[in-house]
């Protein structure tokens, strides 16, 4: 007589887990992992997905993604954890990430974290902010070393730092150094004036504007502009009100049509 067949187990391989087994899962995969990283990690999710054969381990997290290495917190729609020790974070669907030890932010479509280097890359439209140093940068491309704190950008960049704005194809931003450089038809603007050149570079600490290549540029006369008020009050002096005619005499009647003969 043959053993009635129980219920088939799911394959080795990607299996599905619900948002309570990540716990369990965590301290499974990356228990290890997180002993031998620079950084430990945690994360959660709403749906864990995970892949257990030798050599090619990985995790996918779906639906209010979250992921904690050192001082760095992501979140995301997805975000798969995969290489070596789980070194590798893939995410994607409204990512942003919070660097409290660095006062950096980042918001992008998509982005790639290697957890070892401590590199950021983000694809799309994204916003790079530097809280420490009042500085926005936006740009499609965007890759940020937490080590060396550099971070390059590329394609329609644009960065606002105080009173200076400027635009360029491609940035290289020395954080540690206050210097930013632009190059690929660089332009900036400060208090009205406005500056193009081959290649501009920007003390972002005090704010000077070096100049480089081809040079063109143009500056707002500032004290030839009047005070607030004072173009009212030279307006009034030019054409004072005139004092009103005093009335007729009575005794003597108004001259013109009807008047003494």
């Amino acid at each position: 007589m043959k053993r009635a067949a129980g219920p088939r187990r799911a394959p080795r391989g990607l299996r599905a887990l619900p948002r309570a087994a990540w716990l369990v899962l965590a301290g499974l995969l990356l228990g290890p992992a997180a002993a031998r990283a620079a950084d430990p990690i945690t994360f959660s999710a709403d749906s864990v997905q995970a892949s257990l054969a030798k050599d090619r381990e990985s995790t996918v997290l779906s639906g209010k993604a979250s992921v904690k290495t050192g001082s760095i917190s992501i979140v995301a729609d997805r975000i798969e954890l995969f290489g070596k020790d789980f070194t590798y974070l893939q995410c994607s669907g409204s990512v942003r990430v919070v660097d409290t030890d660095k006062k950096l932010r980042l918001e992008s479509p998509s982005l790639y974290y290697d957890r070892s280097k401590k590199l950021l890359r983000a694809q799309g439209p994204s916003v790079l902010q530097d809280d420490r140093n009042k500085l926005v940068l936006k740009a499609e491309w965007i890759e940020s070393d937490n080590e060396t704190e550099i971070t390059l950008a590329e394609i329609a960049v644009r960065i606002v730092k105080d009173k200076i704005a400027c635009r360029s194809e491609y940035a290289l931003y020395k954080r540690k150094d206050n210097i930013l450089e632009l190059t690929g038809a660089p332009s900036a603007s400060k208090e009205g004036d406005s500056y193009e050149a081959s290649r501009i570079v920007v003390n972002t600490d005090t704010e000077d504007i070096q100049l480089e290549g081809e040079v063109k540029g143009s500056v707002v006369d500032k004290k030839a502009e009047p005070a607030k008020g004072s173009a009212e009050a030279s307006s009034e002096k030019a054409s004072p009100e005139k004092a009103p005619l005093p009335p007729p005499d009575k005794g003597q009647p108004a001259s013109g049509p009807g008047g003494a003969e």
